[in-house]
């Protein structure tokens, strides 16, 4: 909508910045370019105008810079150091903060390692299971502390996202296969029309809230070992101010989307953990169809604006990729029940989180460890050591009635389930069958069986552990009658691999198939 060519030509020059960086790096974007220079990085709003952004005019460029710099603060406030404006100085030359007219603004940020970006430690393998659970903890306080903004999403939020995805998709028809994006918008559409009024429950209830917006792994870096959440939507409050697990889907999107599905599981479970919302369930197979629609609808906005070819049909082939993945992630599966069982120091905790991502719709199953769910009930932290009057049998039996009460409130919400426990007495192995066949949902029952020194030595091995278990008690296990297990026994001394890949076959001899893991994902976008 604009020339910008002197402002980008001033923005390239390392003369124009205090300390004459060697080296000036520019990074663009459909909706900005980016200029890194020693030790700050200016980024510049492109004079574009899409249907979901405005950024014509300078002063438009302003206002959002302010914006940006006002929500981001929020999350980032050591990184934003605040809006500066590119001038036209007495002899008409331009500069970066100067003393004369203003032409355009730029949003000063403090630079940061590009490594440690979470979209480079992805490629990295540098996501462990530690950093996802601190991810999620930071988004669920994050989503705890934002703004409600109960007058918009819900219904009519999300119907006009999904009729801008299908009319930009719908568009693109030649670049993008036309069968492919009819199965994304019509399943996108028949979502909308039948979940309308769990998104309005939502949104009555406190759930739409003035969120990121674009929280996907190249905006979120690590400051200090701190996942920090960076560049939220400012342009467009019908992009933030959005469903708490809308926000949350592009992440999980994201990581899905890069073959990482153990690490989306991760941060499901956390967040599930952390906020108790099981309420956003349902709504997650569309909410994340339309976050990959959204990708591939960005993607061929940048291929739009590309001058050089081979760049160009490498932004066609990433639009391709997302919409294929969109078209996975919309269709909801159905729900079903794994327990696993065994004595303290069995591997049930490592096989749980190695299936979980396996079962039902992405991001897979919801894991409930009795152990976690024990602590809760004594309210204190995960890792805070019990006493034994927290092992009392009644205290147990008040366990297995919560694990259950938790799966039946799960699967009723369109999930799966990994329930995680020791099942050391036959009525607790049994209630979890009933749980499965309450809801109409498939049901395996797995046993773990180890020899006792070895789970004795990994007893010994644990460290910040949610499980009280020690030595002492799995000696008493070991001496207690577990009655007749009809489950699948497996032996558990092979590495996690082997031993989910027999625990899997044993879920799939069940009455429903579960998808094979190559078929739930695509492969990352190029």
């Amino acid at each position: 909508m604009g020339d910008q060519a002197e402002v980008l030509a001033l923005l390239a020059d390392p003369a124009s910045y205090q300390g004459r960086p060697s080296s000036i790096e520019r990074i663009d974007t459909h909706s900005a370019s980016v200029f890194l220079a020693g030790r700050h990085a200016y980024k510049l709003k492109r004079a574009v105008r899409y249907s979901f952004l405005d950024f014509s005019t300078a002063e438009r460029r302003r206002r959002s810079c302010e914006a940006e710099v006002r929500l981001n603060r929020r999350t980032a406030a050591d990184l934003y150091a605040g809006v500066t404006p590119v001038t036209r100085e007495a002899d008409g030359r331009l500069a970066i903060g100067g003393s004369g007219e203003p032409v355009d603004w730029l949003v000063q940020m403090r630079r940061f390692p590009q490594e440690q970006l979470l979209d480079r430690l992805a490629v990295s393998g540098g996501i462990s299971p530690e950093l996802a659970r601190r991810l999620a903890d930071r988004i669920a306080d994050f989503h705890a502390a934002a703004a409600p903004a109960p007058h918009r999403g819900g219904r009519a939020g999300m119907r006009e996202v999904v009729d801008d995805n299908s009319r930009a998709l719908a568009a693109a028809i030649g670049v993008l296969d036309a069968t492919t994006v009819e199965t994304v918008n019509t399943a996108c559409q028949d979502a909308v029309a039948r979940l309308g009024p769990t998104l309005e429950a939502r949104r009555a209830g406190g759930f739409v809230r003035q969120c990121h917006g674009d929280l996907h792994l190249r905006n979120i870096v690590l400051i200090d070992q701190a996942p920090t959440l960076f560049d939220a939507v400012e342009f467009n409050d019908d992009f933030a101010c959005i469903d708490v697990w809308y926000d949350l889907a592009f992440l999980l999107m994201d990581l899905l989307g890069r073959s990482l599905a153990s690490q989306a599981n991760g941060v499901f479970n956390q967040y599930l953990m952390r906020t108790s919302d099981l309420g956003g369930l349902p709504l997650l197979p569309l909410f994340l169809g339309c976050r990959a629609a959204i990708r591939s609808k960005t993607s061929l906005a940048s291929a739009s604006l590309e001058t050089d070819a081979a760049r160009r049909f490498e932004y066609e082939a990433r639009a391709r990729d997302y919409l294929s993945l969109a078209a996975r992630l919309v269709v909801p599966a159905p729900p079903r029940v794994v327990a696993i069982g065994g004595l303290s120091g069995s591997g049930k905790s490592t096989l749980a989180a190695h299936l979980a991502p396996l079962l039902g719709s992405p991001p897979g199953g919801v894991v409930l460890r009795s152990d976690v769910l024990r602590k809760a009930l004594f309210h204190v932290a995960p890792e805070e050591h019990l006493g034994p009057e927290a092992y009392e049998p009644e205290v147990t039996r008040e366990v297995y009635r919560a694990l259950a009460t938790r799966a039946g409130d799960v699967l009723a919400a369109g999930g799966s389930v990994v329930v995680d426990a020791t099942f050391l007495a036959p009525e607790w192995r049994e209630g979890a069958a009933r749980v499965a066949a309450s809801a109409g949902a498939p049901f395996t029952g797995i046993w773990l069986d180890v020899p006792p020194a070895l789970m004795a030595e990994r007893l010994g091995r644990r460290t910040r552990d949610a499980s009280d278990a020690t030595i002492d008690v799995l000696e008493r296990q070991l001496k207690g009658d577990l009655g007749a297990i009809d489950w699948p026994r497996l032996d558990a001394t092979p590495p996690v691999e082997q031993l989910g890949a027999r625990a899997l076959a044993a879920v799939r001899g069940s009455a429903a198939p579960v998808p094979s893991p190559d078929s739930r994902h695509c492969p990352p976008p190029a």
